[in-house]
Order: structure tokens, then sequence, then C-alpha cells
């Protein structure tokens, strides 16, 4: 359904350091890095026929976070949840909600984490049982 996801960031370095350790956590590699035509610096990331990018803005204007936005990112096992959670947090990313483990609702049982990453993005690691 995607072909990608791009956030905004303030700082490409501090994101890049961010995101460079979280999703080494999923055994995604390092970013191509571009500058596109009128100076901005992105980041793509590729993985698994997807890609997720961070971008200076382009409109030169400051990134802000999406109200009620959530990148979710696929985890294979609740300790991998568990991982990308505790290695968000080191890197300057903030633990949000409740603390990581299993939910029951509706969906069936998921194992999930929320964090914020350093620019206030909200992701979430998810792992859904078989």
């Amino acid at each position: 359904m995607f072909s990608h996801i791009m956030l905004g960031t303030n700082d490409i370095d501090r994101a890049q350091r961010f995101y460079d350790a979280v999703l080494g956590v999923l055994g995604v590699g390092a970013p191509m890095r571009n500058q596109n035509k009128t100076g901005q610096t992105r980041l793509f990331y590729r993985h698994d026929g997807g890609t997720f990018c961070l971008s200076e803005p382009i409109d030169g204007e400051p990134a802000t976070v999406a109200n009620g936005g959530t990148v979710g990112f696929k985890c294979t096992s609740p300790e991998q949840v568990q991982r990308f959670h505790d290695v968000a947090v080191a890197h300057g990313g903030s633990s949000i909600e409740e603390p990581p483990g299993l939910r029951e609702g509706k969906m069936g049982a998921l194992y999930l984490a929320y964090v914020r990453d350093p620019d206030g993005h909200k992701l979430c690691a998810l792992y859904r049982p078989q």
C-alpha cells in the first residue's frame, strides 16, 4: 500500500544517530544520504521493500509532528519490541503511554511499545503473535 514514509526533522544529524540505532534493531542498514536541488538533506532507509525517509523541510519552515499520527514498525518478537524501545530511549527518544508489553483487545493480542523520537514523532514497535 505504501511506497515510503517521510518525516521532517530539525536536526538531520541527530535524527540519523537516533534512527541508525533504532532501525538497526530491525536489521536496517545505513541510509542513503541525499541533498535535493534546494539544499535540504534527506536520509533514505531501505529495508524489505519499504523506504523510511527523514528530511529537512523543503519549505524552510520548522519540522513539526502530526497530532494523532504514529509510524509503526513491525517486529519479529516481543524481545525485539523491548529492544527497539530501550535503544530509542538510550538514543534521545522518550517512552510514552504504557510501558512496553502485551495488550489484549478486539484486534487480538499485540506486543507494543510507544516512543517519541528526538523531534517528537510518535513511533510504535509492534509484534503480533501468531
